[in-house]
């Protein structure tokens, strides 16, 4: 299946090395939430869309007997299979390059699929209604993003928190101030509305679960370096020339707000949305 919207092949290009140790980790307890959830046995086969290098389907992989990752990004599939291997997975987890909207029927049928904060970037409709039709009756479309609660204040904290502010500050003086993406912008960020979409496509629900957290992060220098350079908005390849420049100013913002080399942060909790294959008017 294809769709006529473009993909741009530098949305996420040179962020892959950067991203497990850059970004937040989702729950602990995700995995054992969706197998209560979903009634999961070990039995059924995954799909994650926009896998990016895997944290979610290899979190979730034991919970099933197959796991496929979708995503359009080659050094995200490169950095999946490394750490699929990594992991002792590969025999279980088989990673596709290819985009959403490209999804192809000779991927088989699934019980679950997992959007990890990756919906967004696509032709969502589109999307929505292929995957639909690529699950098994009784089967789920899952819906997974960070669930912030308010930061920690400094005392609450062994390190300073990271200078979040002054760094957006600084990417805003080297990119300009409406947000980048890739070869082009996004003034108005990325877009919202999902709920409508996949009851538009004949999805039931949502159900909304909270998966807690709030554990304490120590993160140095390097981990907030990765942070940046992990988003879609910073990536390496948006500074050109100025990459080092950046960097080198990047570093000097946390050698301030921290001398010692640690912060702290507070890891969020996750959030999940469970949309039902089968409406209830289906049934």
């Amino acid at each position: 299946m294809t769709s006529d919207r473009g993909w741009d092949d530098r949305l996420f290009a040179g962020t892959a090395g950067y991203y497990r140790r850059g970004r937040l980790p989702y729950a602990p307890g995700l995995a054992d939430t969706l197998a209560e959830a979903l009634d999961l046995d070990g039995l059924g086969r995954l799909i994650d869309v926009g896998c990016g290098p895997g944290v979610v389907a290899l979190e979730l992989a034991h919970l099933f007997r197959e796991v496929i990752g979708v995503d359009p990004d080659p050094g995200m599939i490169a950095e999946a299979r490394r750490a699929a291997s990594s992991a002792g997975s590969g025999g279980k987890a088989r990673w596709v390059r290819a985009r959403a909207e490209d999804l192809s029927a000779g991927l088989g049928s699934f019980a679950v699929a997992t959007f990890a904060q990756s919906f967004h970037w696509m032709d969502r409709a589109f999307v929505a209604s292929t995957v639909r039709s690529m699950l098994l009756p009784g089967g789920s479309l899952v819906h997974i993003s960070d669930l912030r609660t308010g930061d920690a204040t400094a005392s609450e904290l062994p390190h300073p928190s990271p200078p979040h502010a002054a760094i957006r500050e600084l990417v805003g003086r080297h990119l300009g101030p409406v947000r980048r993406a890739g070869r082009g912008v996004l003034p108005q960020g990325t877009p919202g509305g999902e709920a409508e979409i996949l009851s538009r496509a004949g999805f039931g629900g949502p159900r909304r679960l909270a998966v807690p957290d709030g554990r304490t992060l120590e993160r140095s220098w390097d981990d907030i370096v990765a942070s940046v350079f992990s988003m879609s908005f910073s990536a390496p390849h948006l500074f050109g020339t100025q990459l080092i420049s950046f960097e080198a100013e990047l570093r000097t913002i946390l050698r301030k707000a921290s001398p010692s080399g640690l912060f702290s942060e507070r890891a969020p909790g996750t959030e999940v949305h469970i949309w039902d294959r089968d409406a209830r008017s289906d049934r």
